[in-house]
């Protein structure tokens, strides 16, 4: 029987990236010093460096971005020095927008993954849920979610709430240099009592969490990018009732 002449098409097109990136980063995350004094018997906190992979792509039905962090990557699973602040751990994220249609909206689905081996701590989340994704008239990006909740940890695992969020960029020019601003924010709700007293550290957290950072973003070449970021998070990172701030700062190698 003869292949229809189309089905030979329809692979390459399904498979056709329309934009993609990836990059390999070099951080140093700074924490407040009230942050620190904040957490220093709730899941203490600690600066340290991390070296991140991420990367994205695109296509005409969805698109796809996910990075992996490796902190303090020198250290021992556990350090000593530190008391265990400085233990090598890692921590990654994958999302997804399924377009449904020619719509907007799209079957929005993330899973987030972080281990501190020297606690042989963990917690993954999963969200599932819906999206959408516009483009304004001045080149603002803005993307924003809301789904159910799951975790699994060694401490609980179930359905935890609803998280909603957002990624959002735009980009700029100044002085002849080409800028961007990003934020993405996660706020979780309605989470659940047991998850709340048995993955925080001296207590109980509240059932809103929030977690996310805004960072400018400077892109002297194609190969490099560097930028500063403000990171901020509420009744998450273990710590319950206190608002934990840093400042990150990058330099990114782009490989796409």
């Amino acid at each position: 029987m003869a292949t229809p002449a189309f089905a030979d098409d329809a692979q390459p097109q399904t498979l056709d990236r329309l934009w993609s990136f990836a990059n390999v980063s070099v951080n140093y995350l700074d924490w407040s010093n009230g942050t620190e004094a904040r957490t220093a018997s709730n899941a203490a906190k600690s600066d340290f460096t991390f070296v991140e992979i991420e990367g994205g792509v695109g296509f005409s039905w969805g698109e796809f971005y996910g990075f992996f962090d490796f902190e303090n990557p020198t250290n021992d699973q556990f350090d000593q020095a530190s008391g265990g602040k400085d233990n090598f751990r890692t921590a990654g994220k994958v999302t997804s927008h399924i377009y449904l249609g020619d719509s907007p909206l799209s079957l929005y689905a993330h899973v987030y993954d972080f281990r501190d081996y020297g606690f042989n701590g963990r917690e993954q989340d999963q969200i599932l849920g819906l999206g959408y994704r516009t483009t304004f008239d001045n080149g603002l990006w803005f993307k924003p979610f809301i789904g159910a909740a799951r975790v699994q940890s060694d401490g609980y695992t179930g359905m935890n709430g609803y998280m909603a969020g957002w990624v959002a960029g735009y980009d700029f020019t100044a002085v002849n240099q080409n800028f961007s601003v990003t934020n993405w924010h996660e706020q979780t709700f309605g989470r659940d009592s047991d998850y709340l007293s048995q993955n925080y550290v001296n207590g109980t957290a509240g059932s809103v969490g929030t977690n996310g950072a805004l960072s400018l973003w400077w892109h002297p070449s194609d190969l490099i990018t560097t930028g500063v970021q403000y990171r901020y998070s509420e009744n998450k990172l273990g710590t319950p009732d206190a608002y934990q701030n840093a400042m990150i700062y990058s330099v990114k190698l782009n490989l796409l």
